[in-house]
């Protein structure tokens, strides 16, 4: 596909001689000053002229052709190039007929492995609907570096070692007989952890007791490690429900205990660094250089921490699955601690490309109306209830709206859970999320439903087009009109788009990006009349409406959100 940007970049590095000119052409936001825009004020301390000069001596030197290039004009020191609308249809639609459902996608992650470490829950807790966000996030990454030709590895790094499950085993042997953890685990399970919580804070003596468990289990103690993996089993199965319903799939559950054998080489790497340092008992990694807090690798009584199995784990991924990045998707509150384990990282030996292309992908809180979740308080949601009230409600106004529809369960699933998807993801993953079932529901607004909707509505084109013709057949002259154009424009940035988003690791561009496409489209829709006696017109305009079907499925997909055929 004809890259535009470049074809200006590259005619304006043979007039200014200025090698990065591509970093200084823009996307105007305001449509009407052109397609591309030079900043030239940014030009100016190193041209040593001022901005307006620039921009008219440029431009009466620019040699380019008006197949391409419709005009230029010199606007307040901005330099604006129209593309002529012809070229960039002709450029959209070959591009569609080539590529279909593979529009957008590229190869520049080709050969290339990287490795995503998302979800993460706790075993033996709650799935909460705190767990969400992490799980969408890297789900919608996993898929957008997959469609960028990267060989993509998912790791879901289960919460399954530590102190926590010292305190469950001991829960457990006081008070096991009391409770069904068979048929209800997690919530069995929950009320034991609460119940031995409660009783490490009154007594010492049953704190040490939990510390001992999780020492015993650390040293393959027969009893602790047989009821741990009980713990575990019944875990996932519960978990397996939300993972279906959210169609998110992970190539490897090494957890944190799987790197239970791995630690010992950490910890000795660090010794012959002469960085381990004794303090209070501890055995850590100062970081006073970099102005954060020490990283603690072994505790008072000998056993590890989670800093430690994070490092086994890089050094793991590393020599596993040679990796070109690795990203963790964790919130905003792990912010120091993979700080610590990305410089600790540093002293274990390995190549630099693994240690300096450890990502932290953070992310903002979930919270509802009344304020923040926390388990202790008892105000969390379960994350499978909410998919299921999310589905029970989109299925009430089916009842209510169209109550004939055909797969009406699965239809209301998918709207449902695209819901509480969309929701997650159409705003920067730093900001807290609010969560309101009245926002995410509409079918109006800049939601899951509406992106639906808008591509049931092409759907229902199409099926009353019955044919959809050959790009050769298609009369390109009928579809300059404004809103054919700006449509045309929008869908010409999709692989664009795609970069951006896997640049930023930041799935809200795509959102924002479909919501965009989708208004275009109703703008579309309603000044053109499509199934029309005009026969090379409806060609055209079906045609343009296939594009747009195949980029909101195309795109959804990538955010991990199924679209319903109809509604």
């Amino acid at each position: 596909m004809l890259d535009f940007k470049n074809i200006i970049a590259k005619e304006l590095a043979n007039i200014t001689n200025i090698e990065n000119i591509e970093e200084y052409i823009e996307i105007p936001t305001n449509k009407e000053m052109g397609d591309y825009s030079l900043l030239c004020f940014k030009l100016a301390k190193e041209m040593k002229k001022s901005p307006q000069i620039i921009a008219s001596e440029i431009n009466e030197k620019l040699n380019l052709s008006e197949e391409i290039i419709l005009k230029t004009e010199v606007i307040n020191g901005y330099l604006n190039f129209y593309i002529n609308p012809i070229i960039i249809t002709k450029t959209v639609l070959e591009e569609f007929e080539t590529k279909k459902e593979t529009y957008g996608s590229s190869k520049v992650g080709n050969g290339k492995n990287i490795v995503i470490d998302y979800s993460s829950p706790n075993i033996a807790k709650p799935f909460h609907v705190g767990h969400l966000r992490s799980t969408v996030i890297g789900n919608a990454l996993y898929n957008i570096y997959k469609f960028l030709g990267y060989n993509v590895i998912g790791i879901n790094h289960l919460g399954d070692y530590g102190t926590q499950f010292g305190k469950l085993i001991e829960g457990y042997k006081r008070w096991g007989n009391e409770y069904n953890i068979e048929e209800n685990p997690i919530d069995e399970l929950t009320k034991i952890y609460i119940r031995i919580n409660n009783l490490c804070k009154e007594d010492e003596t049953v704190l040490e007791q939990c510390r001992d468990n999780f020492k015993k289990l650390e040293d393959k103690d027969e009893y602790c490690t047989k009821l741990w993996q009980k713990f575990r089993e019944l875990s996932l199965k519960e978990f397996q429900r939300v993972y279906d319903l959210l169609d998110v799939h992970f190539d490897s559950l090494n957890g944190e205990a799987f790197y239970s054998d791995k630690m010992e080489e950490v910890v000795s790497l660090l010794e012959k660094t002469g960085r381990l340092v004794e303090s209070e008992g501890a055995k850590v990694i100062n970081l006073d250089e970099y102005n954060i807090p020490p990283c603690i690798i072994e505790k008072t009584n000998g056993s590890t921490t989670y800093a430690t199995r994070d490092l086994a784990a890089i050094m793991y991924r590393a020599r596993t699955y040679n990796f070109d990045k690795c990203i963790y998707v964790t919130s905003y509150e792990q912010i120091l601690h993979f700080k610590q384990i990305f410089e600790t990282s540093k002293l274990l030996g390995l190549d630099k490309k693994y240690t300096n292309n450890l990502i932290h992908v953070p992310f903002g809180m979930v919270q509802l109306k009344t304020g923040k979740m926390s388990t202790r308080e008892g105000n969390i949601i379960k994350l499978e209830d909410l998919l299921n009230e999310a589905i029970s409600r989109v299925n009430r106004i089916i009842e209510e709206k169209n109550p004939n529809l055909e797969n009406k369960e699965e239809i209301a699933k998918r709207v449902g859970i695209g819901a509480v998807i969309f929701n997650d993801l159409y705003n920067s993953r730093i900001k807290d999320e609010i969560f309101d079932w009245d926002t995410m529901l509409n079918f109006n607004g800049e939601t899951g439903p509406y992106l639906q909707y808008m591509y049931v509505r092409t759907n229902s084109v199409l099926e009353k087009a019955k044919e959809i013709s050959k790009i050769s057949e298609i009369n390109i002259e009928v579809l300059q009109d404004n809103a054919s154009i700006n449509l045309i424009k929008e869908m010409y940035m999709f692989d664009n788009i795609v970069k951006q988003s896997a640049e930023k690791n930041e799935p809200y561009i795509i959102s924002r990006y479909l919501i965009n496409i989708a208004q275009l489209y109703s703008i579309f829709y309603n000044e053109n009349r499509i199934i029309c006696e005009d026969e090379e017109i409806q060609n055209a305009r079906v045609y343009l409406t296939y594009c747009v079907n195949i980029i909101l499925k195309t795109g959804a997909k990538l955010l991990g959100i199924q679209m319903p055929e109809k509604m």
